[in-house]
């Protein structure tokens, strides 16, 4: 099978950042099918067995992306498309389409390349756009909300599947015209191997300096749906307790500003094995969004790369990822943007080692039972191979 991928931010474990794309296209590789990825760069390679073609106009790495002001980066992500769509009508022909959102302007080349080789089109629903920047206020054009949900109704119109990451992502397609039928759950998966308890923890302390009292982390954007003010202002309130921030976005310039003593900022680091030897060298790992009833459906890498870690999960959205760690005793909920919450229940982790252990236990045996990267990779294969039938 000839498989047509589209997507912006393709990422290797060689740089960091969410790998899906790359992951599962080497595993439908491995099993003989002919990928070609058009995702943004410059120049032809191959990867893994994939074929990759990257296209100029976009940025091709998402943390860049939402570090610039909305207008500019849709205009970028409105110029990849117009890169995408050439790339995607030349051929040889596939025999499915596999295009990845965000942003929702994939919808432009997919549709595109679907129309001219007359092959399926499975659209891959990642976050809930156009919803996601309206409740966020970056999309307030009421012309460009109508344009943006017009297209998204569209793509799901001629989508021969579709394909979410969470049982909410799942809901908004469905509630925005998809038939139920149609669209297939393939939540981000847990990468098993990179982030594993096996990782020397003390020697990573030493490294880091980190000392012996409970270190909680983060890592990932620090970008206007990432609210880690919530951290910030929860750490003076906690004694013993060091919180790491690992990463970049146009929001920790601010966040570094107001830290107190006890919160460290970590450079951007060149590969994922770093963030998983931070994981390693922490005892619960943060995820925490906006108090934005959309971002509550995300699916994020951190937390899955979290549970892989086996360490105990913090989340501060309701929803699926709440039940997630609640249900399966992996961590801990605390109220979205409430402080002093935080504060309680990292107080509670760091007088209950053992409970923490216990959690980041139970956190790996979810990951191995429920988020097995091989096991999702085939499952999102079988639904293109359904839909090439």
């Amino acid at each position: 099978m000839r498989i047509l991928y589209l997507h912006q931010f393709f990422i290797t474990r060689a740089g960091v950042g969410g790998t899906r794309s790359y992951e599962f296209a080497r595993r439908f590789a491995a099993r003989g099918h002919a990928v070609r990825m058009v995702t943004a760069g410059s120049g032809s390679r191959s990867v893994d067995g994939i074929e990759v073609f990257g296209v100029p106009g976009g940025y091709s790495d998402y943390v860049g992306a939402t570090a610039v002001a909305y207008p500019r980066r849709m205009l970028a992500f409105a110029t990849f498309a117009l890169s995408a769509t050439f790339a995607g009508l030349r051929g040889p022909r596939p025999d499915v389409i596999y295009a990845s959102s965000p942003p929702l302007t994939m919808a432009l080349p997919a549709l595109a390349a679907a129309a001219r080789w007359r092959a399926p089109l499975v659209f891959e629903v990642r976050d809930l756009w156009p919803e996601a920047p309206i409740q966020m206020g970056a999309l307030r054009n009421p012309a460009l909300r109508r344009l943006a949900h017009s297209l998204e109704r569209f793509v799901y119109r001629r989508s021969a599947r579709i394909i979410t990451l969470s049982p909410g992502i799942r809901e908004g397609v469905v509630h925005a015209g998809a038939s139920a039928e149609r669209v297939a759950l393939v939540p981000n998966a847990s990468d098993l191997e990179l982030f594993t308890p096996a990782l020397d923890r003390e020697a990573e302390r030493r490294r880091l300096g980190l000392g012996e009292g409970l270190v909680c982390s983060y890592f990932g954007t620090m970008g206007e749906a990432n609210d880690l003010r919530q951290v910030i202002d929860a750490a003076p309130l906690v004694r013993d307790v060091t919180f790491v921030l690992l990463g970049d976005g146009k929001r920790r310039g601010e966040l570094e500003q107001r830290a107190p003593a006890n919160v460290r900022f970590l450079d951007p680091v060149p590969d994922k094995a770093s963030v998983a030897r931070l994981a390693a060298a922490s005892d619960a790992c943060l995820t925490i969004f906006k108090n934005v009833p959309v971002l509550a459906t995300n699916s994020p890498n951190k937390l899955f790369d979290t549970f892989a870690a086996g360490r105990a999960a913090i989340v501060n959205t309701d929803g699926w990822m709440r039940e997630l760690v609640e249900d399966n005793e992996a961590g801990v909920f605390v109220r979205p943007g409430d402080s002093g919450d935080l504060a309680e229940k990292v107080a509670w982790l760091r007088d209950n080692p053992v409970e923490v252990e216990r959690l980041g236990r139970n956190a790996r045996a979810l990951a191995e039972r429920e988020f097995d990267r091989d096991a999702l990779a085939a499952r999102a294969l079988a639904v293109l191979e359904e839909a090439a039938r």
